[in-house]
């Protein structure tokens, strides 16, 4: 999980920066437990796991399996209400526990990583796709989070920013590494520099995020949309899923020829697979795959 939170490693040794930088911060959504479900609102499936050291009122990291149309995905929930979802040494442990064993199962397709305190975000490297739903605030060290993720969708309500200058450090969890990835050197400078806050309108004009969706009553929209996506993505060969999130991850670090080495790489690990032969049988035969990840 080290590349994801901006390097876990590094994070759990600025403990105290990353919880000052994000005490405001959050991936912001509501205590509720609701996916969509055919347009219509129904409990989410009991946690099944959940890794908390600390004996708390609430359990400070959720970690829910969905079923029904929604299995393969897996939502991470945050839930340090009293802390605002400030990262200290213990949820940092909590996540990476969490990651380790998510990185394992090859059932999981998908995770989306929220928040369940109201109003606040504060993800992580994880083989398959992860999105980061940002329905609140996410300041200094919930954005690094979430710029660790593949994909941000936030609300237009949502407020972004990395303003650690104001407390005269720097994003030291990946963000001034990450944030120039994401909308360029100058741009990312003039973010920093200034410990600007964006909305989510901004936010996706610039690039930041991928979507950005008005924000309902129940305050969820963000997640809402990130369910959505992530169910997009179930049908797709999982073995094929991993290799391209690594083929797109390696080949951005280097020059374009490496790149597309990589590239081939990576796509002959798909070749021996059994999904590739279900996936040519299925077109064949036309009807829907039945991918195992084998």
């Amino acid at each position: 999980m080290a590349a994801a939170l901006g390097g876990l490693g590094l994070l759990q040794g600025r403990v105290r920066l990353a919880a000052a930088a994000a005490a405001t911060s959050s991936l912001g959504r509501p205590g509720r437990r609701a996916p969509v479900r055919g347009g219509a609102a129904t409990a989410l499936p009991s946690a099944g796991r959940s890794y908390s050291s600390e004996a708390k009122e609430e359990e400070e990291l959720r970690v829910r399996y969905l079923d029904d149309e929604h299995k393969g995905i897996v939502v991470l929930g945050l839930n340090r209400s009293y802390a605002k979802n400030a990262l200290n040494k213990n949820l940092l442990k909590m996540m990476s526990k969490a990651v380790d064993a998510l990185k394992s199962d090859k059932k999981v397709r998908t995770v989306i990583f929220r928040s369940e305190v109201p109003g606040i975000f504060c993800a992580a490297n994880l083989p398959v796709p992860t999105i980061a739903a940002i329905d609140g605030t996410a300041l200094g060290g919930g954005l690094e989070l979430a710029l660790a993720c593949d994909i941000r969708v936030a609300a237009s309500s949502a407020k972004m920013g990395l303003v650690e200058t104001k407390l005269a450090i720097i994003p030291g969890a990946g963000g001034t590494q990450r944030l120039p990835r994401t909308i360029g050197v100058s741009l990312a400078k003039e973010l920093i520099f200034s410990a600007r806050i964006v909305d989510g309108e901004e936010a996706k004009s610039i690039g930041l995020i991928s979507h950005v969706v008005d924000q309902n009553e129940a305050g969820d929209a963000a997640y809402r949309r990130a369910l959505a996506l992530a169910k997009e993505f179930l049908p797709q060969g999982p073995v094929a899923m991993r290799v391209a999130k690594l083929a797109i991850n390696q080949g951005m670090e280097v020059d374009l020829v490496t790149g597309l080495a990589i590239e081939e790489a990576c796509y002959a690990q798909t070749i021996p697979t059994k999904d590739r032969i279900e996936g040519l049988l299925a077109f064949k035969e036309k009807r829907p795959p039945r991918y195992k990840g084998e």
